[in-house]
């Protein structure tokens, strides 16, 4: 009996967990949309909420394809369930010229024009 109990504890947490990592990812602000890059850093946040995040440092490599979860201030928290990070936004996106920044984790990152914009 009580392994049926085990069991079923454990199929109901896995159920919780699959529940909160299916959830409908957050769609960010305009201004973060598109591929951002720096010296070692590629972030690409897509319309629909997707992150796909590449950093390498040395021979190590950090890289995250995940939702963003949600928005706090101009930060935003990528992952799955209780699988997260966060991006610490401390300057968020803003135009410069012909190119548009956005500092995140400490990182200048430039996005080029959006298509269809020709303005400077």
């Amino acid at each position: 009996m009580q392994i049926v109990r085990t069991l079923v504890r454990v199929a109901v947490l896995f159920a919780a967990m699959l529940l909160v990592a299916c959830a409908k990812p957050v769609a960010p602000p305009a201004s973060y949309v598109g591929d951002w890059r720096a010296e070692n850093v590629q972030l690409a946040i897509g319309a629909a909420g997707d992150v796909h995040y590449l950093r390498v440092r040395g021979s190590g490599r950090t890289s995250i394809d995940a939702p963003i979860q949600a928005f706090e201030g101009d930060d935003f928290i990528v992952g799955f369930g209780p699988f997260k990070t966060r991006f610490v936004v401390s300057k968020p996106p803003h135009r410069e010229g012909n190119v548009w920044k956005m500092t995140v984790d400490g990182v200048e990152l430039v996005r080029g024009l959006a298509p269809g914009d020709t303005t400077a």
